[in-house]
């Protein structure tokens, strides 16, 4: 018998983080408790209510579909029927050659253009990817990291051309790189150079885009690569640290490009924990900012966050079962206060969604938007004997992994030590273990399956030509562009990575000169080097 189920044996529940849940909840399991100190009302320090007042009673958070495969202009046609649809902001994804700093020409992208996002090369597929789109009036997220800074500036140089100005410009790039070497892998360059981009772009916002969120510090691919709540929540603000201390060390002050710092989450399937998490984070965050690093600034004390669905959790079998699992999610997220919200699709198991299942994924978010009575006060779950409790238990444990990688030198050595990597696999590892031994029940895979199942679903399929037109797409733009500009800025660029000048002023006329996505990337590759993990 394993522990887990010896302890099921004897009527114990704890969730995957290893928090006990007791049977019923009363006030003694909150101790002392001081509503100002440990939540504070919405919109007040330390935020744990939420980061604004009023919350969703202003206005719904933002629903944000992720979508993006082929070429620009089908990403295009399916961004504007979601916006269509009701949409309220826009999602990027790319695909793996964008993602990795290589044109569709590129040997090694040979078998993945346009499959797992849109292939973006030059300044001429992001122009057909907004084609019509009003960039003055949407926010756009762009779920890119090793490359954010290259696919920032196209989206700028593309909003100029539509005459919006600087300071309308919203979004989010993700920017995120040191998850990348922890759990995800779409890294180009080592950590320290990677480390310069990114505060590079922190520090390039500040004075040229200062409503843009220069980074979404995600630990949704941190669960999804199989850690615990817990985990995600304390890996996810051990690298936000990281990313101050170096923007401090760059030279920035904190109240210079703390507020437009944002997060992305995870919203996985046990909803009370995931609700405590939410609560735990903004709180976490502005005792961070505040004690460890001075800022003054209240909007660098607030933590601000998208969330997706859990992607992880969904299932090949009994497909619509995924349209409850995603509702959940959803609602813990909601409950939650998330400011932006992607639900997945019910198909995405099997595929890239269709234009059908996106529909009734964005149809789910305005539900509970609009027919649940989800935003009529904020926070509505604080005080809950039980809700309260799980906030300070998942907070407790954070703290604890929080200073052992403290103890370790920071998340860079943390990393470089792989201590994170080692505890997410061992979590993945028990995780699968239950579900193998039916101690985790998975609905229609480890219990109510069916034998025999009619796959009766309408798959999304990718054009195996797409990177024969981009191809064809570069050639043309090799030809027509102004070759001596493009080499001009291009050796700018260089000399910049090898002295100390912020990259994004030079990497900006070499895009505006027509300079390809991967022909700047070799060129940070020629300075900087790849990383090849050990």
């Amino acid at each position: 018998m394993t522990v887990d189920s010896a302890r099921k044996s004897r009527g114990e529940h704890r969730t995957e983080s290893g928090i006990e849940i007791k049977p019923v909840y009363r006030p003694e399991d909150l101790g002392d408790f001081d509503y100002e100190e440990r939540l504070g009302d919405p919109g007040e320090y330390p935020y744990a209510r939420g980061p604004y007042p009023t919350m969703y009673r202003g206005r719904p958070w933002t629903m944000r579909q992720y979508a993006g495969f082929g070429t620009a202009e089908e990403t295009n046609r399916r961004f504007k029927y979601l916006i269509r649809n009701g949409q309220t902001g826009l999602s990027v994804a790319f695909d793996l050659p964008t993602q990795m700093g290589r044109d569709s020409d590129h040997p090694l992208a040979e078998g993945e253009v346009g499959k797992v996002g849109v292939a973006i090369d030059s300044l001429l597929d992001m122009r057909e990817l907004f084609e019509g789109i009003p960039l003055r009036e949407v926010s756009t997220s762009m779920t890119i990291n090793a490359t954010a800074a290259i696919l920032l500036l196209l989206y700028q140089l593309v909003a100029e051309e539509q005459g919006v100005s600087p300071e309308e410009i919203t979004g989010t790039t993700q920017n995120d790189i040191l998850k990348e070497y922890l759990a995800r892998g779409t890294y180009i360059y080592p950590p320290a150079p990677s480390m310069r981009i990114t505060t590079d772009l922190f520090a390039y916002c500040a004075r040229e885009l200062p409503r843009w969120n220069t980074i979404s510090i995600s630990g949704y691919h941190i669960r999804e690569a199989g850690s615990t709540a817990a985990q995600e929540l304390a890996f996810t603000l051990s690298n936000a640290i990281a990313y101050v201390e170096a923007a401090v060390e760059a030279g920035l002050a904190v109240d210079e490009f703390a507020p437009r710092l944002s997060f992305f989450f995870n919203a996985h399937n046990d909803l009370f924990q995931e609700v405590a998490k939410y609560r735990a984070a903004r709180r976490m965050w502005a005792r961070i900012m505040k004690e460890r690093f001075g800022a003054t600034d209240e909007r660098s004390l607030r933590l601000r966050f998208h969330t997706q669905t859990a992607g992880s959790t969904l299932t090949a079998q009994q497909a619509e079962n995924n349209i409850v699992r995603t509702t959940v999610q959803a609602l813990s997220a909601v409950l939650g206060g998330t400011q932006s919200l992607h639900t997945n699709a019910f198909d995405e198991a099997l595929a890239l969604p269709t234009e059908r299942s996106a529909r009734i994924a964005l149809r789910t978010q305005q539900i509970l938007a609009h027919e649940a009575g989800l935003t009529g006060t904020a926070d509505p779950l604080a005080g809950s004997y039980y809700v309260e409790s799980l906030t300070d238990a998942l907070e407790e444990r954070a703290w604890e992994y929080i200073e052992r990688i403290d103890g370790l030198g920071g998340s860079v050595r943390a990393i470089e030590e792989r201590y994170m990597q080692r505890e997410i696999e061992e979590a993945a590892y028990r995780h699968q273990r239950e579900v193998e031994s039916g101690e985790r029940v998975v609905v229609g895979v480890n219990r109510y399956a069916i034998e025999e199942e009619d796959l009766d679903v309408e798959l999304h399929s990718v054009d195996e030509a797409i990177r024969e037109k981009q191809v064809e797409r570069l050639a043309r733009l090799k030809e027509s562009r102004d070759s001596a500009a493009v080499e001009r800025s291009l050796a700018a660029l260089r000399r910049a990575a090898e002295g100390g000048e912020n990259l994004l002023y030079p990497m900006k006329e070499a895009l505006a000169s027509l300079a390809t996505l991967g022909e700047v990337s070799d060129v940070l590759r020629g300075v900087f080097g790849e990383y090849r993990p050990a």
